[in-house]
């Protein structure tokens, strides 16, 4: 995204938690020609996300254009018997992330006449299947998006809002674990069954869409403007489906085929084979 504004013509201000991938950002989006300022950022810590949006104004004086795009896709653990530190931290940069870069954010642009927010949030905001706590935290981000993008509508306000829905995309968030914050002690140990999974993923994702392409689809979202952006229609489908689930009031059920996977009974032989059952 960062990119695709770039080559626009918009001045950028970049943040992260790794410093290494925040200079090589830099470096990249100050070679098209446009004001660029990098600033090292913890978005599941209020004050950090304050702290950027404190230097966002004083180089460039107001901010028109917020992605919210910060996200990790967990550590390999059971959910219900690992540490509650895996819970934690997935909700720190994904759900709370969001919050804080809107609250933020939001007062400057309003007062600066308008702009607009983009929140990636991940087709597992509209099913599950991925990992519990991935799943809420895009669940939620999807439903306060829809909030936001209401409350602006139904206060006049001029803030357009628009929602990230992708499926897989080429990036390193299977990685993200890399990441993990020292504050959480030691980063939880993966077992065989999610190490499985996770080779599974690993294969989906760079098979997948490439990031720029993605960014072109937030791009024509922001000019159009639009609320939702769909980069993966397949995915899509299997959304519908369940909501069509849910209107019958029938019982979740995992769909058999997930873009990019292995059949489900595939997968549920292997897991099985590695269960010893």
């Amino acid at each position: 995204m960062a990119e695709a504004f770039a080559h626009r013509g918009v001045n950028i201000v970049l943040a992260d938690v790794q410093d290494d991938a925040l200079a090589a950002a830099e470096d990249r989006i100050r070679a098209h020609g446009v004001e660029t300022l990098a600033v090292r950022t913890d978005v599941s810590k209020e004050e950090s996300v304050q702290a950027l949006a404190t230097a966002t104004i004083e180089r460039f004086g107001s901010v028109q254009l917020v992605c919210n795009n910060a996200g990790v896709g967990g550590v390999a653990g059971d959910p219900w018997t690992g540490p509650l530190a895996m819970w934690e931290w997935v909700m720190g940069v994904n759900f709370w992330g969001v919050v804080h870069g809107v609250r933020a954010f939001l007062p400057h642009l309003v007062m600066g006449g308008g702009g607009h927010i983009v929140n990636t949030a991940s087709i597992a905001g509209l099913m599950t299947g991925f990992s519990a706590p991935y799943d809420a935290t895009k669940h939620a981000v999807v439903a306060i998006t829809d909030n936001l993008f209401t409350t602006m509508h139904d206060a006049g306000l001029p803030v357009g809002v628009s929602v990230l829905c992708p499926g897989w995309v080429r990036t390193g968030i299977i990685e993200s674990d890399r990441n993990w914050p020292a504050e959480y002690g030691e980063r939880p140990v993966a077992d065989p069954i999610a190490n499985a999974m996770r080779d599974h993923a690993v294969r989906a994702i760079n098979e997948g869409m490439t990031p720029a392409a993605v960014a072109d689809n937030v791009v024509d979202a922001i000019e159009a403007p639009r609320f939702w952006i769909f980069p993966h229609d397949d995915f899509l489908d299997l959304a519908v489906k369940r909501w069509e689930r849910i209107a019958e009031k029938l019982d979740p059920e995992p769909p058999a085929q997930v873009p990019g996977m292995p059949p489900r009974a595939e997968m549920l032989a292997q897991l099985q084979k590695l269960m010893g059952l």
